[in-house]
């Protein structure tokens, strides 16, 4: 895990530097907000630590800059203010959590494991929706088709799935295959007595 820390006070940046390397997790550090912005958007970091009061740039302007270009890194603040108006202007501008100083180890380390991985799973997430973007899939449509075939556990052809959620035959079968193809549905072969065999398919129960 790599962390960006953006504090102009040197004895604290020093600090904060030796509870990462604590933890096992790399940090690079900023002297204000406006080399840390430049810094965070050249790199890549998992979470990053803005100080409230520095000069340039202060942490509310940091925060809300970063804000503009990335919705989902972990943003702590740090600072030694604990009015209410002011946790209400750094929520409102996208911080993620607040450690007063004086930080310590334990408490800001366990904030910043529990920020990155709620990170992470928005990333899974919106990496899932991008995908399904991508495929032209639907969650709704899929959502009503899978639950058709779970709760009816017969195999059933395209144009009865079709008739019965009232979905277009094509916009089904395209479905079907989408879920063949993610081994949620199995497709079984129904030899008729008259005419070519038919193609059935079912929810695939693991």
């Amino acid at each position: 895990m790599k962390i960006l820390i953006m504090d102009n006070d040197e004895s604290l940046r020093y600090m904060l530097t030796e509870f990462c390397k604590h933890a096992g997790w790399e940090s690079e550090t900023a002297v204000n907000g406006r080399e840390g912005v430049d810094m965070f958007l050249k790199g890549t970091y998992d979470v990053i630590l803005v100080d409230y009061h520095m000069p340039e740039m202060d942490g509310l302007q940091t925060v809300r800059e970063i804000r503009k270009h990335n919705t989902v890194v972990p943003i702590l603040v740090l600072t030694v203010d604990e009015r209410q108006e002011v946790a209400d202007r750094f929520l409102e501008e996208g911080a993620t959590d607040f450690a007063l100083k004086p930080v310590k180890a334990p408490d800001l380390i366990s904030r910043i494991k529990l920020h990155a991985q709620i990170a992470n799973m928005k990333n899974k997430h919106e990496e899932d929706d991008d995908i399904f973007t991508a495929k032209g899939i639907s969650k709704g449509t899929l959502s009503s088709i899978s639950n058709y075939l779970q709760e009816n556990r017969e195999a059933y052809p395209v144009d009865v799935i079709s008739k019965d959620i009232g979905l277009a035959y094509p916009t089904v079968y395209r479905y079907l295959m989408h879920l063949l193809e993610e081994g949620k549905v199995k497709q079984v072969v129904s030899h008729q007595k008259i005419g070519r065999p038919k193609k059935l398919y079912k929810w695939y129960a693991h």
